[in-house]
């Protein structure tokens, strides 16, 4: 029995939006506050990881104990500086191809959704100006497990009123992909084949993003 395609989940930071730099700045910034070494191979382990998840990962990598309190002030530090970074998002800063492939799913009448561990990910969309482009929006500010974990996926999927198996993603992680799969979804990657080796389909750029590909390959 073939499956039909009836919505499309987003990752938000490496595929609607190239915020990951501004994250990995932030982190780095506390991170050296702390005296603890943090580079772009070390980032890598943040990827669709929650702010308190990567606090965690980016304190163990240092020589003392943090309590509660002292983790929830530097978390808060660490979103202060990087909203204060994304302040000036402009909607050209949109990934090449997001737009035509977000206007192709509403022309064919799949729904839209944004699933992302950041808490910014409404004010994001606004500034882009594409809110208006998604049928919901879950954040990290509705979820209580990180990806890999498949909640944000299978929340979203709950909210459209649509089994999994007629949910795809789309992902720029490794983590995100396994949530993915973990959900019973089938997963389009945005990055390095061999890195999202578990991904049903890969494509290097977003700007490669094509419905009559993906109907074809996943859904036919």
């Amino acid at each position: 029995m073939s499956v039909h395609l009836k919505a499309v989940l987003f990752d938000l930071d490496g595929v609607i939006v190239d915020t990951a730099r501004y994250h990995y700045l932030a982190w780095k910034k506390i991170a050296e506050e702390q005296g603890i070494a943090f580079d772009e191979k070390a980032n890598e382990a943040l990827k669709g990881v929650s702010r308190m998840a990567s606090l965690d990962l980016i304190l163990a990598r240092g020589k003392r104990d943090y309590s509660p309190s002292e983790k929830i002030a530097l978390a808060d530090k660490k979103n202060a500086l990087y909203v204060e970074m994304i302040a000036g998002l402009k909607p050209e800063e949109i990934l090449p191809g997001v737009k035509d492939f977000l206007a192709s799913l509403k022309a064919a009448g799949i729904k839209r959704a944004i699933c992302s561990a950041s808490k910014n990910a409404p004010m994001i969309l606004e500034r882009l100006k594409v809110a208006e482009d998604f049928d919901t929006v879950v954040s990290g500010n509705d979820t209580s497990r990180s990806k890999p974990d498949p909640e944000v996926f299978e929340m979203a999927a709950k909210r459209l009123g649509l089994p999994h198996s007629e949910c795809l993603v789309v992902e720029d992680a490794y983590a995100g992909i396994q949530a993915a799969k973990s959900a019973g979804m089938k997963a389009v990657g945005i990055g390095e084949a061999h890195v999202l080796n578990i991904a049903d389909l890969v494509y290097s750029s977003t700007a490669q993003l094509s419905l009559t590909a993906i109907l074809a390959k996943l859904f036919n």
